[in-house]
């Protein structure tokens, strides 16, 4: 491999946009809908409302620090170039309990999916054929990747709309609430909006996609423009469709209590609006969407190893080299599907519980580092710069850090201690904090 080699600018705006609705997974609003609809006591619409207003703010600031450095390396790169080479490292290690255990969750559901649909045929058998087939695509490069998920974005986008309109068909001839007007779904004024709160806090892990765009800043064209222009629209676009799902859902299933299971709650209601037909529908799609999903993760996990071993903040030999056909970091795409064979014996809860702290812990650092070099270093002090540098991301990083407070003990202890093993090897990486890690000049990789 040549060190010289760098990675290959062929995406589109469009392209990177799909990657990351791919990466958020539009129909995992059904996946976590039972759940979510208990924890808000059925305000979930309220919740999406909220979470999305809190990743606006993020995904700002996102667009801000991928103007300045439009290179791979996500929250870790703006940290660590805004804050400090050690925080950097931090941010970056916290994030990558997302990107490491997102493609565990999706295999882990794939396996799931298709055991239930074909029982002769065991859950691992499907989580490796899964695992293969995903590291084969991202080896081959980002544009086989992008061709795919596009695929799967149109078909996720034609079975929402397919479930609301059955879902207002439905109401209309009296199902749920009978009406399409309905503001309990958003908030009830007989519950407290702390419930909206609890929610949110779960539904910031549906988000997830918009902050894995910058990760392919170095394979965008213009990535100035196309980057922040693409965390925008897959926040919003994704934010959306949440919300108008979860609203249509509310009314056609009211009683958040009454599901037999709140994992499978979106089960019954597409059973409920369009029967047999719509439940195997509902199944094709979520494997794709879980293929799609899986991919998108397992390459934005390979770039930000890649930028970590290309700084020297990982063993650069192994994690900083790329494939001098494909441009792509073959090593650390291999290195992530060796470590989701963990999913044959892992469960979703305990793999899902790790996976909103180490992003709301991002954000925070995200919205600090526009503050830090817009405000602080460059003194951007102005009417415009009080608001758009300090007023806006501070107001984002108060947000994340408000949802992070309200996470589950659980999911607080596992990211801690995921946090704390972090603390320890950058302690041994920088001998006592007294070594600084060699940077990479953003300016040569654009």
């Amino acid at each position: 491999m040549n060190e010289n080699i760098k990675l290959s600018r062929s995406l589109s705006l469009t392209a990177v946009v799909v990657y990351g609705m791919a990466f958020m997974a539009l129909t995992t609003v059904f996946s976590t809908y039972g759940i979510a609809s208990q924890i808000s006591h059925g305000m979930v619409a309220g919740s999406y409302v909220l979470a999305l207003v809190v990743m606006m703010f993020t995904a700002y600031s996102y667009g801000q620090m991928a103007k300045a450095y439009p290179v791979s390396g996500s929250a870790y790169t703006y940290a660590q170039k805004a804050l400090h080479p050690y925080a950097g490292f931090l941010v970056g290690w916290a994030i990558l309990m997302d990107y490491l255990f997102i493609p565990m969750v999706n295999f882990l559901l794939f396996g799931i999916f298709f055991s239930a649909a074909i029982p002769e045929v065991p859950s691992y058998v499907w989580i490796l054929l899964l695992i293969i087939v995903v590291t084969f695509v991202n080896i081959r490069g980002v544009k086989l990747g992008a061709s795919i998920n596009m695929l799967v974005i149109g078909l996720s986008l034609l079975f929402l709309a397919v479930f609301c309109l059955l879902s207002i068909k439905s109401i209309l001839q009296g199902e749920g609430t009978g009406v399409l007007v309905n503001l309990e779904p958003f908030f009830n004024t007989d519950e407290s909006f702390k419930y909206i709160v609890a929610g949110a806090a779960l539904l910031c892990f549906s988000f997830l996609g918009f902050d894995s765009v910058s990760t392919f800043s170095e394979e965008v064209k213009n990535p100035e423009k196309n980057i922040p222009r693409a965390i925008f629209l897959v926040t919003i676009i994704g934010g959306l469709c949440f919300v108008v799902v979860s609203y249509v859902a509310h009314n056609v299933w009211p009683n958040y209590m009454g599901f037999k299971d709140p994992d499978s709650a979106a089960y019954e209601i597409i059973l409920l609006i369009g029967g047999n037909a719509l439940q195997a529908a509902f199944l094709a799609i979520t494997a794709l969407v879980v293929f799609g999903s899986a991919s998108a993760s397992q390459a934005s996990a390979a770039r930000v190893l890649y930028a970590m071993g290309r700084d020297g903040q990982l063993p650069t030999g192994f994690f900083g080299k790329l494939h001098e056909k494909t441009r792509t970091p073959v090593n650390n795409i291999l290195l992530i599907g060796v470590l989701s064979l963990s999913a044959l014996f892992l469960s979703l809860t305990f793999v899902a519980s790790f996976i909103n702290f180490g992003a709301l812990l991002a954000f925070t650092a995200v919205n600090l580092s526009v503050v830090a070099l817009y405000f602080v270093k460059r003194k951007e002090r102005s009417f415009k710069g009080v608001f758009c540098y300090l007023l806006i991301p501070l107001i984002g990083a108060l947000m994340t850090t408000w949802l992070l407070l309200n996470l589950d003990g659980y999911s607080k202890v596992l990211g801690g201690v995921w946090f704390l093993i972090g603390v320890v090897y950058l302690y041994y990486m920088t001998k006592g904090f007294k070594k600084q890690p060699l940077l990479v000049n953003s300016d040569e990789l654009v």
